[in-house]
């Protein structure tokens, strides 16, 4: 019992050892646990910075792509400044040349006139005052003449050159464009995984397709020949609901009238998120700064607005693009050029019901959203509404025409068309003394025949100007139309 004492001691120490033990090997397994957490957080961040260094990597060789080409842009307008000094200089010489030759030839003029004036006064019986005043009328006259013919030579080789420089800086603009040539259709075609799933879309006599055409508001065509289903509508919101909607319901299989009203109503809700989306890209695509956020919200709204096939948001993109290069080329402000650009048909998004011409409600947008004053002339001044103020304003009406006039930017339907030329040869054959009017090159060229006995020789300029003013005030004609009156007047006799 004396010997209780000291194993009671003994045992509390050992017991103490082992909760010693027992916590350093706890100790131990949460610092390895902690070591291991370490090592995944530093690989981790290893993997972060190493994706963080390949798209600085990428950013930069994009950086240096832009200031090459922004470089050869600089060296391009260089040498076209070297050029236009050099002509300037050779005009100045030219100047200089003809201002000797004036002079000298008033040198003889002078001394012939003294001549010829005292052999006119004796031949005439004029005084020789008379005779210097009347020579000198003549002198002056034939060197208006001559100063003249030599202002129209100088002027149409000006003319000529500036058209060649002119025609080379659209088609680099041109050149440089690469957008899609596709037009948007009436139509969108979504592919089946699998021939199977045919009968879940039509549903039990046609309940699944009837609820699907009633919940989107478009035609859902489904063949047993095809591999695709077909939605039809020219309502381009409703069809891109559709589409959404309907691929959510192939990709896991599930198509019921309870799931199809789930996934129509969430397709729905998040149309202003795919707007904003859609925005964000777009002014990405056109390199411009970024907007605020009412514009923003407009320019989204344009990306299912078509103008004869053209998504108007596509279109938008493509200005931004061919003003900031025509811009480049002349040494305008390309920024500007292409922010007025990107903005030009902003007010095509507008309610009918709030504004007048999209040119006139897109610059009032632009004006209350803290627009600079240049970008809203040149928005309002796109179709000519009014005077364009900057020579940016004047690029975006260039870019404007360019995107809507090349070849595959814009389509319409065969009785579209030919109801829009028939029109348009309507309202031509409507003018006095009009005997009859073709429209040619997709009412890009207009030939008017007049009756000779009605319209003279001389008013054939001012009746096609006059023709060319109602055509851009009444019909819907992208680009320009070039109007050509024909008068001919034959006249037949018999002989008996």
């Amino acid at each position: 019992m004396e010997d209780w004492p000291a194993l009671l001691l003994v045992l509390v120490l050992l017991l103490a050892c082992l909760v010693a033990l027992i916590l350093v090997l706890v100790a131990r397994r949460e610092a390895a646990a902690v070591r291991a957490q370490a090592r995944e957080d530093v690989a981790s961040l290893k993997d972060e910075l190493h994706v963080r260094a390949v798209e600085a990597d990428r950013r930069s060789a994009r950086l240096d792509d832009e200031r090459a080409r922004l470089e050869a842009d600089r060296v391009q307008l260089a040498e076209d400044r070297a050029r236009i000094t050099r002509l300037a200089e050779s005009l100045d010489a030219r100047t200089a040349s003809l201002t000797a030759q004036e002079t000298a030839l008033a040198t003889r003029t002078a001394e012939h006139e003294a001549r010829v004036a005292e052999e006119l006064a004796q031949i005439a019986g004029t005084t020789v005052e008379q005779a210097r005043t009347r020579l000198a009328d003549d002198l002056a006259e034939r060197a208006a003449r001559d100063v003249e013919a030599r202002l129209r030579r100088t002027e149409r080789r000006l003319r000529a050159e500036s058209e060649a420089r002119a025609r080379s800086i659209l088609t680099t603009a041109v050149e440089r464009l690469a957008v899609e040539t596709s037009s948007q259709l009436s139509v969108a075609v979504v592919p089946l995984p699998s021939p199977e799933l045919k009968g879940p879309i039509i549903g039990r006599d046609g309940r699944n397709i009837k609820a699907f055409e009633a919940l989107t508001g478009v035609n859902l065509i489904v063949d047993d020949s095809d591999d695709h289903v077909q939605i039809s509508s020219f309502d381009a919101e409703r069809r891109e609901i559709a589409q959404q909607s309907l691929e959510r319901m192939l990709a896991d299989g599930r198509i019921n009238l309870e799931r199809m009203e789930r996934v129509v109503a969430t397709v729905t809700d998040e149309a202003e998120e795919r707007s904003r989306d859609s925005a964000r890209h777009a002014i990405d695509d056109a390199r411009v700064r970024p907007l605020h956020p009412e514009l923003e919200e407009h320019v989204g709204r344009l990306r299912l607005r078509t103008s004869y096939g053209q998504v108007v948001q596509q279109h938008l993109v493509e200005c931004a693009l061919l003003a900031r290069s025509i811009a480049g080329e002349i040494g305008a402000d390309a920024e500007v050029a292409a922010r007025a650009a990107f903005l030009h048909d902003v007010g095509k998004a507008v309610p009918a019901g709030e504004r007048g011409s999209h040119a006139r409600a897109g610059a009032e947008l632009a004006a209350r959203c803290g627009e600079p004053e240049i970008i809203v002339n040149a928005i309002a001044a796109h179709h000519g509404e009014v005077p364009a103020e900057s020579v940016e304003a004047v690029i975006v009406q260039i870019a404007d025409a360019i995107s809507a006039s090349r070849p595959g930017a814009r389509r319409e339907d065969a009785d579209s068309h030919v109801e829009r030329l028939e029109a348009l040869e309507r309202a031509v054959a409507a003018h006095p003394g009009v005997a009859r009017a073709l429209a040619l090159s997709s009412g890009h060229d207009v030939r008017v025949v007049v009756e000779p006995g009605v319209v003279g020789d001389d008013d054939l300029e001012g009746l096609a100007v006059q023709i060319a003013s109602a055509i851009s005030e009444t019909q819907a004609v992208p680009g320009e139309v070039r109007v050509t009156v024909v008068r001919e007047l034959r006249a037949t006799a018999t002989a008996g």
